[in-house]
């Protein structure tokens, strides 16, 4: 059962916890034929991004704003073609990738349904 009085940070093991979803993550957008073709061929920056954003994302430090300001993230993905497909593509790459690092269910089922808002926000464009 899940420590209500923790952040979700905390409870996907901090930074630690949280570098080993992003690195689980990555490789599955990547190879993912919706997904993969919009991100760089260097991935490394974009990963260290998104470690930022979801450690501030999930309660940690403010590493992401302390670095380049509010996120404006919707704002800051507008320049991509995100549709309903890739949006449940991204999440499903998420959730493989909260398996793999072995969160339980419970909390897997918490850290995606936070994360799916932000993602069905950011979609643009139906094509």
């Amino acid at each position: 059962m899940l420590n209500r009085n923790i952040s979700l940070y905390e409870a996907i093991g901090g930074g630690e916890g949280l570098r080993s979803i992003v690195e689980a993550f990555y490789p599955k957008v990547q190879r993912h034929p919706l997904l993969g073709p919009l991100f760089p061929a260097d991935i490394d920056p974009v990963m260290e991004k998104q470690y930022q954003f979801l450690t501030q994302f999930f309660g940690g430090p403010s590493l992401y704003s302390d670095q380049y300001g509010h996120p404006m993230m919707r704002a800051r993905h507008l320049p991509f073609p995100i549709t309903p497909e890739r949006a449940e593509a991204w999440l499903d790459c998420m959730s493989r990738a909260l398996e793999e690092v072995g969160l339980e269910e419970e909390l897997r089922a918490i850290v995606l349904n936070r994360l799916s808002g932000p993602a069905h926000h950011f979609v643009n464009t139906t094509e």
